[in-house]
Order: structure tokens, then C-alpha cells, then sequence
């Protein structure tokens, strides 16, 4: 069974798997082809229209001379060059005319007599015949036996300005349809030309992390595929440092309390009659494997705040979550011989991800009972029309001076703390919720600032003015303090 072939079956037949470029200009080519076509038709109708129509009317009026003539018995002109007749009887024989050669065959001359006239053209147009004319055959009413009369006009000027029209129109296509695919190519290629660019970047490049592509200043939609594919290769570039960081992170801080894990292990196997060597390797260990969550679960913690681009917002009631985080320390705080205090004033509401705010102020609190002083005191109010403060504060002396700067840093730890237990990575935390939010962390004395923007909406939905978080604390969230 033979499948038809369809234009779209041929075209793809034709131009296959071939470069855009070439399919673009195969495309303006064979578009600009069919244009050319259909109105140079319709150009050479129009002028084929015009000269029928004269010609016509020319041997229209050189039929009503002849008729007349031949009718009133008198002589037809013979000084009309183009122009000639012949009278014929009903069977078809010439008995008069000027012309030099016979016009019409016999039938046509029975047709004629028969009452029905005749028009028609004898030669072709191409190619050029030697004998073109148009010829009208009619019954011709005179004096004396019944008679048939052909009219005939040279249609060699005729023809002769149709020939020359239609090279003229082949000449304008030929040129034009050349002239639309150099341009069609041109403008293709210079489209195209930033795509190739990014390709070429990318093929040298050959790392993610080293490649930027180089955009135009034309706000066009190559330039903005540009701009989304920088954007792009940012966003992967910091997935990949974040990734390469947790890798060096984990593997820095798993290598000890593994290793002490291990000399723990052998330590006690070695001694395994002694029940108080087991013991003490026993309690050694499950300090090293709770040191081993707490650093698995601050580093996940960690990590899923940073690599959100934006968080889930809602409004969260912050005075509500910090009964809640309260809640959650008193039996620590209890247990440490500890008082926590809590003071929260209405409005104290933002646009945030509950859970990632949750993390800040429970490090904040976390730090408090663990490194500071004193009671702890956690505060919850509005500060300003745009503002709302959540503090958490202790008795304790607070950062060392020479450790403020480099708080926020991964894994720093004040020296007076390196021999406490803990991670060094709570203000990490706090600072990552910080920015995750749009805001800010700062430190002054024994206070931690997160400042984040109030958002879009209130807890009942009302639209806020703008709001922004303080937590104020006096130690890191998790080693920061002696």
C-alpha cells in the first residue's frame, strides 16, 4: 500500500535533520517562491486581461468595417497591416478575402453558418508561433447566397509584450527570491548567532561552576534566554558550593568522634574483664553518638534552609511561638536549676516559615541554657509600626569582643566553648533563617538580631504595614559562649 505523501511528509522528506539555519532559509526560500509565483500570476492575468481586451476591441471594429463593406456591396479597406479576412460558402470553400492563407477550417465555418459566431486563437505563445492570430468567425448577412466571414488581427505585438512580460517577472523572481534567501541566511545566522555563543561557552567552560554567559544589552528574547540561563547556572553554582560545603563540613567534624569512637571501641575490648573500663567506654560512646546526631541534625537543619531559594510563608504569631519553644526548654531549664521567663504583647505577627523560625529561636533559647547564666528572658513585642522584636536573653557575660566578627561562620566556636559540648553551627542556623526571610542578623554585646520584613498579611488576614524580627540572645545557639 502506497502512502500518499502529504506537504508536511515532504517537507520534512526534504529538509531531514539539517541545521536550523538551513531549514529557516529553506522555509523564507520556498514561502518567498510561492508569493512570487501567485502574484507574478496575477500580474501577467492583469496585463493578459488589458491586452485581450483591446485586441479584442480592435478586431471588433475591424469585423463591423468589413461587414459593412462587403454588405453595402462596396470594397473593405486593404491598407490595415495585422488585419485580414476571408468569405466563405456554406461548404467550407474560400470565394473572396485578402487574406493569404486559409483562416478557419471547415467546421468552423459550419458552426457559423449554423448562426453560432466563432472566436478563437490560431498559434501558441510558447513557444513563438509564425502565423498568431485571433480570428471571429460569423455569418455574414449581405445581398446574395447565404455566405460565412472570418475576421482575423495579428497577435505578434500581442504576444510579443506577454513574452517579454513573463521574462521580465522571471528575471524580478529569480533576483528577488536570491536576494530574500542572502537576507533570510544573514538575519538567521545573526538570531542564532548568541545561541552558538552560549554553546561554545558552555563546551569550553566544561565546569558549571567557571561558566558565565556573555549577554547582549538588546532587550530582545535571545538576551532574555541569556539572562534566565545565568540565572540558572547561579542558582546551580551555589547548589554545587552548598553541596561541596556540607561535603567538607560532614567529613571535617564525622572524622573525630568517629576516630574516638573506634580508640573507645578498642580501648574497651582490650580491657573487657574490667567492668568499670567497659563502663566508662560505654558512656564515652553515647556521648560521642549523641555529639554525632546533634551535628547530623544541625547539619540537615542547616542545609534545607540554605537551599530553599524561597521559603513557604505564612503569617506565624510570634508571641504564640515562643510559648511554644518555652514549652518545649522547660524541662531542660528545670533540670539546670534554670528559670525561663516570657513576655509577649499582641501583633507581634509575620509573614514566615513557622518551622524555620522556629529552629532560630529554639538555638537562641538552646544557647542560653547551655553556655549563659541566670534566668533567660524571651520577649515578643512589636517595635514600631513595621517591627516586632522576639529577645532572648540570659545573666551570662555574653561574646567575647573578638569573636562577634566571625559568629555566624560555620562551625566557630569561642575558644572559652571549644571544650563544652555542642556543633558551632546555631548562629549559622540563625543567620541562614535570616536570610532565607530577606533579613538581617546582627550581634551587639550579649545580642543576637535577626530582622526580617513583616510580609503581606496577619495571622487574621488583615494587611500589615511591615513588620521585622528581633531575636536578641545572649549566647550562640549552639557553642558560641564559654
Amino acid at each position: 500500500m502506497t502512502v500518499p505523501t502529504t506537504p508536511s511528509r515532504l517537507w520534512r522528506r526534504l529538509v531531514g535533520e539539517r541545521p536550523i539555519v538551513t531549514r529557516l532559509v529553506l522555509a523564507v526560500a520556498g514561502t518567498m517562491a510561492v508569493v512570487l509565483v501567485l502574484a507574478g500570476a496575477f500580474v501577467f492575468w492583469r496585463v493578459q486581461f488589458a491586452l485581450n481586451r483591446q485586441l479584442n476591441q480592435d478586431l471588433d471594429a475591424y469585423e463591423e468595417l468589413v461587414e459593412h463593406a462587403l454588405a453595402t456591396g462596396g470594397t473593405p479597406p486593404s491598407d490595415t497591416p495585422g488585419q485580414s479576412y476571408q468569405v466563405y460558402d456554406l461548404d467550407g470553400r474560400v470565394v473572396g478575402g485578402d487574406a493569404t492563407a486559409r483562416l478557419v477550417g471547415p467546421a468552423t465555418v459550419r458552426a457559423a453558418s449554423a448562426g453560432a459566431e466563432r472566436r478563437e486563437d490560431v498559434g501558441a505563445l510558447l513557444p513563438p508561433a509564425a502565423r498568431a492570430y485571433r480570428v471571429v468567425t460569423a455569418r455574414l448577412e449581405s445581398p446574395g447566397p447565404p455566405r460565412v466571414a472570418a475576421y482575423a488581427i495579428s497577435r505578434h505585438k500581442h504576444d510579443e509584450a506577454l513574452r517579454e512580460l513573463l521574462l521580465q517577472l522571471l528575471i524580478a523572481d529569480v533576483v528577488t527570491l536570491a536576494a530574500a534567501s542572502v537576507v533570510g541566511y544573514r538575519t538567521a545566522r545573526a538570531a542564532l548567532n548568541p545561541v552558538e555563543r552560549y554553546r561554545v561557552a558552555a563546551e569550553r567552560a566544561g565546569d558549571a561552576a567557571n561558566l558565565r554567559l556573555v549577554v547582549d544589552g538588546r532587550e530582545d528574547e535571545l538576551s532574555r534566554l541569556g539572562h534566565t540561563l545565568n540565572g540558572f547556572l547561579d542558582r546551580l553554582r551555589r547548589s554545587h558550593e552548598r553541596e561541596r560545603q556540607f561535603l567538607g563540613d560532614a567529613s571535617h567534624e564525622l572524622r573525630s568522634p568517629l576516630a574516638l569512637m573506634r580508640t573507645e571501641l578498642e580501648w574497651a575490648l582490650m580491657h573487657a574483664d574490667d567492668p568499670a573500663v567497659t563502663a566508662a567506654g560505654l558512656e564515652s560512646l553515647r556521648a560521642q553518638v549523641e555529639r554525632l546526631i546533634d551535628l547530623s541534625d544541625s547539619l540537615l537543619e542547616l542545609e534545607e534552609v540554605r537551599a530553599g531559594d524561597e521559603p513557604s510563608r505564612a503569617p506565624v504569631d510570634l508571641g504564640l511561638l515562643v510559648e511554644h519553644v518555652v514549652q518545649r526548654f522547660a524541662p531542660q531549664a528545670a533540670a539546670r536549676h534554670r528559670a525561663i521567663e516570657t513576655r509577649t504583647a499582641p501583633g507581634a505577627s509575620v509573614d514566615g516559615n513557622r518551622h524555620w523560625l522556629e529552629l532560630a529561636i529554639g538555638n537562641l533559647v538552646s544557647n542560653a541554657l547551655r553556655h549563659g547564666a541566670g534566668t533567660v528572658r524571651v520577649t515578643a513585642v512589636p517595635a514600631g509600626a513595621d517591627r516586632v522584636r522576639v529577645a532572648v536573653r540570659d545573666e551570662g557575660p555574653g561574646f567575647p569582643p573578638e569573636f562577634v566578627d566571625k559568629a555566624f561562620d560555620r562551625f566557630s566556636r569561642a575558644e572559652t566553648s571549644r571544650t563544652t559540648r555542642g556543633t558551632g553551627l546555631g548562629l549559622a542556623l540563625v543567620q541562614a533563617v535570616a536570610d532565607a526571610h530577606g533579613g538581617r542578623t546582627t550581634i551587639s554585646g550579649s545580642e543576637v538580631t535577626l530582622d526580617l520584613p513583616r510580609g503581606t498579611s496577619t495571622p487574621d488576614g488583615s494587611p500589615p504595614e511591615g513588620t521585622s524580627v528581633e531575636v536578641s540572645a545572649g549566647s550562640d545557639g549552639v557553642d558560641a559562649r564559654p
